[in-house]
């Protein structure tokens, strides 16, 4: 069966899927990766990538398109969003990622980037959703909200300058985070989220990328990291309120050390943790399902699906 590749490259982390297409064109995951790089760690100040991000980032691409072409992976699509959109020496960015990893990334549009979200989402709960499916991407730099309908198709979207290291850098001042950090931090997401419509009825709620799927991760203690015990979960308003609190009220050593905590996510997860319990909130919904695939497997079927092989 052929193999294909994507690799995502957010704003905080480099996600790796290697998978083969079926006959029937499903694909079936190989191998799956995710290093924090931090690629986006200062661009909100100085709407630049850093030496250092940049630096890591490209060693992490370089072993991702190594290992992908030894697995038999026939192409490899490479996405960036939030951070390389930003910063004002993103083609640098490119041209060494062409340069050392020979691979072209494609900094993608926040409709494209919405797009692929939720066509992941909808491969894997559409069927088992009562009602229209809306999906969360919290990322490094910012988050995304998409409405969809029964179909697949989006209705609505908009992606928020507002994610977990973003808010981090421009809020957090102290460790652990003070009440005053944290009713910055909150007011700022409430304030934010008012633009957001009203879901429609009967709305199904699932958050993808890694903020969320840590914080599942460590609500269940879910150590080391297993995808399949993550995938498909739920987690509630309540649920949320106590680890938001735990984790805001813990200072980095202790949150580090925590089962199913990814250490490097560590210091920007109290933020992050802070807009997924926002965003349920202003959407009036009581819970959140958990996606661990999220745009790399979209951008799977959209590279390297039955329709696009014919195409």
């Amino acid at each position: 069966m052929p193999r294909f590749a994507t690799i995502d490259i957010g704003t905080n982390s480099v996600l790796l899927l290697v998978a083969e297409r079926t006959p029937e064109g499903r694909f079936e995951p190989v191998l799956e990766r995710a290093e924090i790089t931090r690629l986006g760690r200062g661009v909100d100040a100085t709407k630049r990538l850093s030496a250092e991000g940049m630096e890591a980032t490209l060693s992490v691409l370089e072993s991702y398109a190594r290992e992908a072409r030894e697995l038999g992976a026939q192409d490899v699509a490479v996405s960036a969003t939030s951070a390389a959109r930003d910063a004002s020496n993103g083609a640098e960015f490119l041209a060494a990622a062409k340069q050392r990893a020979d691979v072209t990334v494609e900094i993608i549009s926040g409709k494209l980037e919405a797009e692929l979200s939720f066509a992941a989402v909808h491969a894997d709960f559409a069927s088992e959703a009562a009602g229209p499916l809306l999906v969360l991407d919290i990322g490094g730099g910012s988050t995304e909200f998409i409405y969809g309908n029964p179909a697949g198709h989006v209705e609505f979207r908009h992606s928020f300058d507002v994610g977990a290291v973003r808010l981090t850098e421009r809020f957090v001042r102290s460790d652990p985070m003070s009440a005053e950090d944290r009713a910055r931090v909150e007011a700022h997401l409430r304030e934010t989220f008012k633009a957001l419509p009203p879901p429609p009825p009967g709305a199904v709620l699932v958050g993808v990328a890694g903020t969320v799927t840590t914080v599942y991760a460590v609500q269940h203690a879910i150590d080391p990291y297993d995808a399949e015990a993550v995938h498909g979960g739920t987690l509630s308003v309540g649920e949320l309120s106590a680890l938001v609190d735990r984790l805001c009220h813990r200072p980095l050593e202790e949150r580090r050390a925590l089962p199913g905590m990814q250490p490097k996510r560590a210091d920007v997860i109290p933020a992050g943790a802070l807009i997924l319990l926002e965003a349920v909130k202003a959407l009036g919904l009581d819970s959140c399902r958990v996606s661990d695939r999220g745009l790399r497997w979209g951008l799977l079927a959209h590279r390297f699906g039955a329709g696009a092989a014919r195409s």
